[in-house]
């Protein structure tokens, strides 16, 4: 018998810490816990450990940057830390110090490949996970400095096609920076590959520097080695340059950054350690005034192990196989592009919502980020995802990436049957066993609820956000669409005693659910949703609207979902975005789009109009971290290049163009009026619907224009209902493959008639 259980462990430390004067801290936790509803899991063991991770780094931070701001930081803390600049935050009472304010960056990398390196906006290469940083810089000999961290105006793009190169140009009165960072493969193996052109207004020289430094914060150097033109970091990483350098300069923390010592014109260091983790080094070339200079470095990263087949195995095939966008606006299609690239990213080995703080799976994320390359034309990759996700299955039939929540197992349900729907197929993996288990899990975990709210799901986490341990509508309505889903997945493999089993049970859970909302005063719910039973309206509700998109849920009237939308709007919305006060505390562009989705639906304006807004809110390499700061416009929360909200990008996209109906598709519902005055052609495809792919083609025709439909039904061809603002609904047989649109002149605006509206 273990007798160190019996020890009274509670006593001891409550005795310990007050004896300090410190708080007591079960009553500390009791009283904390006043505020959230009593749950199996408090907050869930994974989120805990990356929250330590994270704050660990912000100590350090804590401790480094704000005793050393002579040295040359990243962007974000260039800003941040200047009392001038709108981005500054006081840190008085800062627990640690980390990026709120530009929390951007653009992943580069190749599709099939794990390795992905990070570019800042301002050029910053950080080529490893979580590592350490390569920055350039011009300093000219009368002492002027171009660092680009520290410039007020850069230009950035993502050069796309067959390729996938981040390009920042930094152009001051001194002289003029050039960066071209991307991904290549040398014998095989991926390599980073940056080159960078400089044309000066006075003779100086160009830097190239190891920084202990990323878009994080502090990130630890510890020894610096270099032999000719080939730079060892830490024992295990590579940096070879081009040409080999004229001079050579590093420097520990005590004699302080090496941006210091550059001036001494006859070093060529070979080496340095730094106890305290702040190695740094710069390689320097001359350069004359008026001339251009360029050079490059090369960095061999980690190939992927046992790596799978790809579906695009390089940029070439990708751009070849995915969808297209055609529209005059340029910037929406730039960003669609982007986006596509993003999710091309972020596939291997399975789907992540990010290339760095959000680098490890989530359910919720990949089901969602999988229904969008399913948009894209892409069922390969959600196959070879959905392979993979009974590992992370408990026994009972729990699909488990965190403790605490219970949304997983229906997302998981509705992804597979997406894809059967979609593919025209059956999944092999998960098999009958997996998908059944799932599904009486979602039967038992809700039975096994307390009779606070009897058949639904019991209080839990929200990695979402949504607020503290609740029980939340967000999670019911996943478990009643796992359900539905169960049964179709079921009754299509021809079990029609398990498909009329679980269709009894999401019939069930419906009627509970349903009683539950209306049970709720009205003084609270303003006849909307909110996010749990036990909470006012608030920007939590946003949760329980997905209901209406993307599960299209019917059992509720209708009305209570217009009034959730209107009165998220009306109380959440700034400019055109959702605000998300919960923990967020920025504009979130998934959200935004979530809630575009339902205004579509519903022939509603504001659709376009959040559209707008999340096109001016993307980063110039056409990216959106999980929040945007209202203030900065950099990123505020989550990963600053994310996964989720470049796939509801995309889904928003198809959905302007092509949305399925129960029995048929509405095409052209969100096309914007201003860009048929542009009379240039525009076109949506190949993309996968339940009645096979389809492509649509727009294009001007002797004053008129002309709607291609190119679809590849697989079984009858589906109903087709023509709702484009500004021309005449119709609805056509299964076979039209072409017609020309009549002008409605009595809605010049765009402004969708009754006739034209379609749900």
């Amino acid at each position: 018998m273990n007798l160190l259980r019996w020890l009274p462990w509670r006593y001891f430390l409550r005795r310990a810490t007050t004896r300090h004067g410190f708080l007591d801290p079960f009553a500390f936790m009791a009283r904390l816990r006043q505020f959230s509803q009593p749950s199996e899991v408090q907050e869930p063991m994974e989120l805990l450990r990356a929250g330590a991770a994270f704050h660990a780094r912000g100590l350090i931070n804590t401790k480094v940057i704000q005793n050393n701001l002579d040295w040359i930081w990243p962007y974000w803390i260039a800003r941040q830390f200047n009392p001038r600049d709108v981005s500054f935050i006081p840190r008085a009472f800062s627990f640690s110090h980390i990026n709120l304010t530009h929390r951007n960056w653009t992943a580069v990398g190749l599709p099939g490949e794990e390795a992905l390196a990070l570019v800042d906006p301002r050029g910053l290469v950080t080529p490893f996970h979580d590592g350490w940083s390569i920055d350039h810089w011009f300093v000219a000999d009368d002492g002027r400095r171009v660092l680009p961290a520290y410039t007020a105006e850069a230009e950035q793009v993502l050069l796309m096609g067959d390729q996938h190169q981040v390009l920042t140009e930094v152009n001051t009165a001194v002289a003029r920076l050039s960066l071209n960072t991307g991904i290549t493969r040398k014998a095989g193996h991926p390599t980073l590959l940056t080159q960078a052109g400089l044309r000066a207004e006075a003779d100086g020289w160009l830097v190239v520097a190891i920084r202990p430094s990323n878009p994080e914060g502090v990130r630890f150097v510890d020894e610096i080695a270099r032999e000719g033109s080939t730079f060892t970091v830490n024992e295990n990483h590579r940096l070879h340059l081009e040409h080999p350098p004229e001079r050579v300069v590093m420097s520990d923390y005590h004699r302080g950054d090496v941006g210091r010592a550059l001036a001494d014109p006859h070093r060529l260091d070979t080496a340095q350690t730094c106890p305290a983790g702040l190695a740094s080094a710069a390689a320097a070339w001359r350069v004359r005034a008026h001339e251009v200079f360029t050079t490059s470095y090369q960095i061999p990263l980690e190939a992927t192990e046992h790596r799978r087949t790809v579906a695009f195995p390089n940029w070439e095939s990708f751009n070849r196989q995915r969808t297209k966008l055609e529209i005059p606006d340029t910037r929406m299609r730039e960003v669609f592009e982007s986006s596509q690239h993003t999710l091309a990213l972020l596939a291997e080995p399975e789907i992540v919502p990010g290339p760095y703080t959000y680098r490890r799976f989530w359910f919720r994320d990949a089901c969602l980020m999988a229904n969008a390359f399913l948009g894209n034309n892409d069922a390969e990759t959600v196959r070879r995802t959905l392979a993979t996700f009974t590992d992370r299955q408990r026994h009972d039939g729990y699909f488990h990436s965190q403790e605490g929540e219970w949304d997983s197992n229906g997302q998981v349900l509705w992804i597979v049957d997406r894809w059967e729907q979609l593919t025209g197929q059956q999944l092999d993996a998960p098999d009958h066993k997996s998908l059944l288990n799932a599904a009486r899990w979602i039967v038992r975990k809700r039975k096994s609820s307390d009779s606070k709210h009897p058949g639904l799901f019991p209080a839990g986490f929200s990695a979402e956000h949504l607020g503290p341990n609740d029980y939340y509508y967000w999670d019911d309505f996943w478990g009643i669409a796992g359900l539905r889903c169960a049964a179709a997945i079921f009754a299509r493999r021809g079990e029609n005693a398990l498909a009329d089993e679980f269709r009894r049970e999401a019939t069930a859970f419906e009627k509970d659910l349903r009683a539950n909302i209306e049970a709720l005063p009205e003084r609270r719910t303003h006849g909307g949703i909110p996010a749990s039973p036990h909470r006012r309206m608030d920007s939590g509700a946003v949760g329980s609207m997905v209901v209406d998109y993307p599960l299209e849920q019917t059992f509720l009237p209708d009305e209570r979902i217009t009034r959730t939308a209107n009165w998220l709007w009306q109380h959440c919305f700034l400019e055109d975005a959702f605000f998300q006060d919960m923990i967020h505390s920025g504009l979130n562009i998934y959200l935004s789009l979530a809630l575009a989705q339902t205004f579509l639906r519903r022939g509603d304006e504001r659709c376009r109009r959040i559209v707008k807004a999340c096109t001016r809110l993307a980063s110039p390499t056409g990216k959106w971290p999980e929040a945007v700061h209202p203030r900065t416009l950099g990123g505020c929360m989550g990963d600053g290049e994310h996964g989720w909200a470049a796939a509801e990008w995309c889904e928003m996209m198809r959905a302007l163009f092509i949305r399925e109906s129960e029995d048929g598709l509405i095409l052209g519902e969100g096309l914007f009026p201003e860009w048929f005055e542009a009379d240039e052609p525009m076109a949506y495809g190949p993309t996968l619907t339940r009645f096979g792919p389809v492509t649509l083609e727009l294009e001007p025709l002797d004053g008129q224009w002309q709607l291609r439909i190119l679809g590849e039904w697989r079984d009858k061809a589906p109903r087709l209902q023509v709702r484009i603002p500004g021309f005449t609904g119709q609805d056509l047989p299964g076979g039209t493959k072409a017609l020309i649109l009549s002008r409605n002149y009595t809605s010049p605006t765009g402004q969708t008639s009754p006739a034209q509206t379609a749900r």
